[in-house]
């Protein structure tokens, strides 16, 4: 083996100038095939944090309205939740982890001289959970809060740049509706699409709520689960609230539900066929570098005929001819495969991060592309790097194994 590797080398020597152009377009079709798989990535690993900024395992459970007749009761019937409905989702549900009504008003929100309208929201404390918000200063309200109706309020980054501006809001004192509610906490902010006023919420305890709004009946019911058969979640939560409300399970109308887990399996796939996609592009450009080593690679065996007659008439087997070129083949192609690797690296660390979601979503500079150079991406690219030079390689070494030795020593 050591042999065969010192005469490989022993060759790429005596050519330099083209065993250096055709490590080139190793290095730049392996380079292409890391950077369009770890764009693929990249694409991926962007729906993910964009999904994971709603919290990806969350259900949304929206009333609306019958459009069968199920249970001796007309189409067209109100479905309206109470807190009924979620004690039976939470007995009847194992899998969900934190549950929450929601109750939301447009209320109008001051603070000294300033008025605006914002969305208030009425939920338990287990909603910093479900939502999957994050604190930028103070706190979140607690159970006691919730429990004492204390009128404590925890306000989007937004509401606080509109009502504090700079200013710290912690300990001050907004009117919701004219009722005084003590500032305890500000959320960091949240990636925000167009007029979405996520930023802006108003988050107070769903006890609390009532001083604003008959809490009775209830807008939705969040809560967020634990479990990998995600697909069940929607037709058990419809069969419950089909028990609770006598309505048909399969009427879609009259419950909606909404899994965020569902779509995000749904862009899962997009991402993977993506990634293919661009597996497939790229390792055709690897082929152009493949076809111009066998190309370099046939020049090499028309050269090297005489030299190949010499080494049969002394006794050389087919099959270490076969080798020796083999191994100057796949010499150039792991060497072009490193300085490709390389490239790759560079140039995802240039390029930081391609705009995305940032484009259109206020704070989504987290869910913006960043080429990804996963181990995953180097083991897939090695496999397509090393099946493309033993193909390359394979034509012009068994050409050469071939060659009658009579004939090889009367070439010029």
């Amino acid at each position: 083996m050591r042999d065969l590797l010192q005469e490989a080398y022993a060759a790429m020597r005596h050519n330099r100038r083209r065993t250096a152009l055709t490590m080139l377009g190793m290095a730049w079709g392996i380079a292409t095939v890391v950077m369009l798989l770890a764009y693929g990535d990249g694409f991926g690993q962007a729906v993910a944090n964009i999904f994971a900024n709603f919290g990806t395992k969350l259900v949304i459970v929206v009333p609306g309205k019958t459009s069968t007749q199920a249970g001796g009761q007309k189409s067209g019937v109100d479905i309206r939740f109470t807190d009924d409905d979620v004690d039976a989702l939470s007995t009847n549900l194992p899998q969900i982890t934190h549950i929450t009504p929601n109750v939301e008003k447009q209320a109008n929100v001051q603070y000294d001289t300033r008025a605006f309208t914002f969305t208030v929201s009425g939920n338990n404390p287990n909603v910093y959970e479900i939502r999957t918000l994050k604190l930028g200063q103070g706190r979140f309200y607690n159970m006691q809060d919730q429990m004492q109706r204390s009128r404590v309020a925890v306000i989007g980054s937004e509401a606080k740049e509109k009502l504090f501006s700079g200013r710290n809001a912690i300990g001050e004192h907004i009117r919701l509706e004219g009722l005084s509610f003590e500032v305890v906490g500000v959320l960091k902010a949240k990636m925000q699409e167009g007029n979405d006023d996520i930023n802006r919420t108003v988050y107070i305890p769903f006890t609390t709520m009532s001083d604003l709004k008959d809490t009775h009946y209830l807008d939705t019911i969040w809560f967020n689960y634990e479990t990998p058969e995600f697909e069940r979640i929607e037709p058990e939560v419809r069969t419950i609230m089909a028990a609770q409300h006598k309505f048909n399970q399969s009427d879609r109308q009259a419950v909606r539900v909404f899994n965020l887990m569902t779509q995000l399996h749904q862009f899962q796939i997009i991402s993977l066929g993506l990634k293919i996609l661009m597996g497939f592009i790229g390792t055709l450009t690897l082929g152009i570098g493949g076809v111009g080593l066998m190309n370099i690679m046939l020049v090499s065996v028309t050269q090297r005929t005489r030299e190949i007659g010499v080494q049969k008439a002394l006794g050389a087997q087919r099959r270490y001819i076969l080798m020796q070129f083999l191994a100057e083949a796949l010499t150039i192609t792991f060497i072009g495969g490193v300085f490709g690797v390389l490239l790759a690296y560079a140039v995802a660390l240039s390029v930081g991060s391609l705009t995305f979601y940032s484009a259109f979503a206020k704070n989504g500079q987290a869910a913006d592309i960043r080429l990804i150079i996963a181990p995953g991406t180097l083991i897939a690219s090695t496999l397509i790097l090393g099946a493309v030079g033993l193909v390359s390689g394979m034509v012009p070494a068994f050409r050469a194994s071939r060659l009658d030795p009579i004939e090889a020593l009367r070439h010029e």
